[in-house]
């Protein structure tokens, strides 16, 4: 597999190989992602391959929940209380013996380069033969100190893991990876969503939280702000450098701010009012570039899913289980407001993802090339397949450029296969920028300088990291 996701002619094989070469080596930069800071501040062994390598996964419990196998063979935890399986290597065994239906998918790539690059297991390819010596042999390697999560984030390479925190969380872990010396290798995220989202069940309590956190008047939307400045300041001092934000869709607006005020006092006294939760989540996007402009912190903006589109999934397990679908998003017109006010301003970034990839030639590519502050994000989610990144350059690069994108963020919460989505990514632009070389239409320093700067110095740039 030494070349894999390189191009089949040879001469544009040999050069990206060459490319590639440049950045194989190079430490990772995670600048988003949804690693537990838990484990790193704890850094306990892990638990057995299963709980590992499938149960959080919902990349990998969805596609085997589409084929009819129940969470809880899963080993997801039903919210009712219901047993769910416990056994590992039981659990194992069922992504084993469904093995085929991986095939195509970036989850059976990533689970393979884990087995070969993690855990040292070549040429493996799992089926019910092999499961339990699969098994067996990568719960021998969790039992070794070099396979505890420091261990394997030194291993890995990681330059600078960014981890994504609600403002209510304390953010103890961070406070005890910073007492240990790792202060400035985990950082945190400021993830508002839950204290802006009018649609989230506890949007209210988690208002009046944030007063009790910071001794601000949430009652009051000026001390609401004011809270949220005070909560941003606390992240920044754990290590933070961007805020994110996931909203349904990119609508931004800037309201009067007796509106605002208004919209949030009935709301927050348990008045529904149809359009009050989408408008002020636009509003509230204005307001935090206002505040990132003051206080330095890169907005990332997440837009575009169907947030629990399974309802008997989201009833029954939860949210984070795999059951969002992507939706058409719009842009052009839902970030005039905000850039308006801010896309000129040389101390604001905004760094806008999708899941919507028709956006990507139609608005964003042309929107990240007029604006300053503005730069794409990498192909997110249900796109950060090898397909996925290559369709990004194919569709981007000549409206917007290399140096409108801000590198590759794996978003991950399965932290083994960090090294590897990000060992996908570099050879997806090694592969693209060798085409571009063997077609006489960039000289090959300059390609090799574009790799690096892709794999390493742009998101280290663009994060402020």
């Amino acid at each position: 597999m030494g070349d894999y996701l390189f191009p089949a002619e040879p001469g544009v094989r040999a050069i990206a190989r060459e490319l590639y070469d440049h950045t194989r080596g190079m430490p990772i930069v995670s600048p988003h992602g949804h690693v537990d800071p838990a484990m790193l501040a704890g850094d306990e062994p892990f638990p057995d391959p299963a709980r590992l390598l499938i149960v959080p996964d919902h990349y990998v419990t969805r596609l085997l929940v589409s084929q009819g196998i129940t969470p809880e063979r899963l080993g997801v935890a039903p919210l009712d209380g219901g047993p769910a399986e416990r056994d590992g290597r039981a659990i194992w065994r069922i992504l084993a013996e469904n093995w085929h239906l991986f095939r195509g998918t970036p989850s059976r790539l990533w689970l393979e380069l884990t087995f070969r690059e993690v855990f040292g297991l070549d040429d493996v390819r799992l089926g019910p033969e092999n499961a339990d010596a699969v098994y067996d042999a990568i719960a021998a390697r969790l039992a070794e100190p070099e396979f505890r999560p420091r261990a394997l984030f030194e291993r890995f390479g990681i330059e600078t893991l960014a981890t994504t925190e609600s403002p209510l969380d304390p953010l103890a872990s961070h406070d005890r990876l910073a007492a240990d010396g790792w202060g400035k290798r985990v950082i945190t995220t400021f993830r508002p969503d839950d204290v802006v989202d009018m649609d989230h069940p506890r949007w209210a309590r988690s208002v009046r939280r944030l007063g009790e956190l910071t001794g601000e008047d949430t009652e009051d939307f000026d001390g609401y702000l004011a809270a949220l400045r005070a909560r941003r300041e606390y992240f920044k001092a754990r290590g933070a450098t961007a805020t994110d934000h996931g909203h349904p869709t990119a609508r931004t607006v800037e309201l009067d701010h007796e509106e605002a005020a208004r919209i949030f006092k009935r709301r927050l006294h348990g008045t529904v009012v149809a359009g009050d939760a989408e408008a002020f989540r636009a509003h509230m996007l204005v307001e935090s570039a206002r505040m990132s402009l003051d206080d330095g912190l890169v907005m990332q903006l997440h837009p575009g899913p169907y947030r629990d589109h399974d309802a008997w999934l989201h009833a029954g397990f939860g949210v984070n289980v795999g059951g969002d679908i992507p939706t058409a998003t719009e842009y052009t017109r839902a970030l005039k407001p905000l850039l308006d006010r801010f896309g000129h301003e040389p101390g604001f970034r905004l760094v806008v993802f999708t899941l919507d990839e028709s956006a990507f030639t139609r608005e964003l590519a042309p929107l990240a090339g007029v604006y300053p502050a503005m730069y794409l994000g990498a192909p997110w989610w249900f796109l950060d397949s090898p397909e996925g990144l290559r369709r990004f350059r194919e569709t981007v690069t000549e409206t917007a450029g290399f140096y409108n994108t801000a590198g590759f963020a794996d978003d991950t919460r399965a932290f083994c296969s960090i090294p590897v989505r990000h060992q996908v990514a570099r050879r997806i632009d090694a592969a693209f920028l060798a085409r571009l070389v063997a077609e006489d239409r960039l000289p090959l320093d300059e390609a090799a300088q574009t790799a690096a700067d892709l794999a390493y110095r742009l998101p280290k740039h663009v994060y402020k990291l």
